[in-house]
């Protein structure tokens, strides 16, 4: 059965069947080799996956993300990271990482978060005699913080497959996310040595400040937002409306730079993004529905414990496995695929869902800057005008950190349930 689903699902991917009607026809494969094919069961699966309070907050922090990006919010990250790191030797790769860091609190979206980020400063970057290939990597590559560091989609989507709390996996995010910055700014410091860019002027404290409350209002939205749901005051899914609220308000009356003709266009966007997600998380319920009616999980759990019951070593597979799904599948297919196949297994070796969530987010965004599905890499090569053979040498490097990083929170679990334990006791 383990094989005929896996057959059945890359078959159907690999013949450019979209991922959400790949999973409906998989699920109608496994109920044929179980003799109960049901229409209605798959109706009622795909209704059951997408009925859910705690999904609501995926749309609203679409929209956020949308209104930011066109409410002038997005904009006032760069300066304000560019007024506090622009002066550094290859200042513009930091600015790159810090704001790209800073918008994944408000965000939650790797594409999001790199269009948001590279629009603005790749040209900026050009003009200044930057590396194309290098910077645009740079970009794609801290772009995919923005579903690490709180609040994030895909945690939501985890946390609702997973029956997890979404709050503690959002500050599971927060260490991970840091290093993972850290981690592509020391590859930057190498590239920019050895290309000697010049620093830009630094800034004086008066600029600092100026730019500081320039980005006043966006730099308290990720405070509101964690703050709220920290407080009880809100949940994810409220603090996800809230967050659009707040982005209309900054954009009509704070910045003023959002107009009544830009929201029809940042409606049907929002609208088609979520949509996506949305049937493909219906579909991927239904087909979860089957794979655990046929008793997938089990039968992959039994294929692992054969070739070791070390835990470290079942990690390691997962890991390997999981980077190698996230080169052929997006992020939120492969999370809502291979979470309620995985999970169990975890959970029986007694492993923490909380610390596993993170893992398997943090591995699933490491796909969306590899060939040849990586859709952020995609994202790139749309605002470079580069091909994916162009870019994908210049990513290789800072990969090899994001995969350093993945490995050192895999064996270093307190690095991910220090700050969601700490806070709730």
């Amino acid at each position: 059965m383990l094989i005929a689903f896996l057959v059945a699902l890359f078959g159907f991917i690999l013949l450019n069947v979209p991922i959400a009607f790949s999973l409906i026809l998989t699920t109608v494969v496994l109920m044929m080799f179980m003799d109960s094919v049901s229409a209605e069961i798959i109706t009622q699966s795909i209704v059951r996956g997408i009925d859910s309070f705690a999904l609501m907050a995926i749309p609203f922090f679409v929209l956020a993300g949308e209104i930011m990006n066109v409410g002038g919010i997005s904009k006032r990250i760069v300066f304000f990271a560019k007024a506090l790191v622009g002066h550094v030797t290859g200042g513009l790769g930091y600015v790159t990482v810090l704001a790209s860091m800073l918008f994944a609190g408000v965000s939650g979206s790797a594409i999001a978060d790199t269009t948001a980020i590279g629009s603005i400063l790749l040209p900026i970057m050009e003009q200044e005699g930057y590396d194309k290939k290098k910077s645009t990597a740079l970009i794609v590559s801290a772009g995919t913080i923005g579903p690490i560091i709180p609040p994030s989609i895909p945690m939501i989507i985890f946390g609702v497959i997973g029956g997890v709390s979404i709050v503690k996996l959002f500050l599971g995010g927060i260490i991970p996310g840091v290093l993972i910055g850290l981690g592509l700014m020391v590859v930057w410091y190498f590239h920019a040595k050895k290309k000697g860019y010049r620093s830009d002027h630094k800034s004086s404290m008066k600029e600092v400040w100026a730019s500081t409350k320039n980005a006043f209002w966006a730099i308290l939205l990720p405070v509101i937002i964690m703050g709220g749901i920290l407080s009880g005051v809100f949940t994810p899914t409220e603090a996800a409306v809230v967050a659009v609220v707040y982005a209309l308000f900054v954009g009509f009356f704070g910045y003023k730079e959002l107009k009544l003709h830009h929201l029809p266009e940042i409606l049907i966007t929002s609208s088609k993004s979520t949509a996506v997600v949305m049937l493909v998380c219906g579909a991927a319920t239904a087909a979860g529905y089957m794979i655990t009616t046929a008793q997938v999980p089990q039968l992959l759990a039994h294929t692992l414990l054969s070739i070791s019951d070390n835990i470290m070593i079942v990690m390691l597979l997962i890991n390997i496995l999981l980077l190698l799904v996230g080169c052929v599948m997006d992020l939120t297919p492969a999370l809502l695929i291979m979470g309620p196949i995985l999970l169990p297994i975890v959970v029986d070796f007694g492993l923490d869902p909380i610390y596993f969530g993170v893992v398997m987010v943090v591995n699933l965004c490491i796909g969306l800057i590899t060939p040849p599905v990586g859709n952020v890499l995609f994202v790139g090569c749309g605002l470079s005008k580069l091909s994916m053979k162009d870019l994908t040498p210049p990513v290789l490097g800072f990969i090899a950190v994001m995969v350093a990083v993945l490995m050192l929170i895999t064996y270093v679990p307190d690095l991910i349930t220090f700050i969601p334990y700490a806070v709730s006791k």
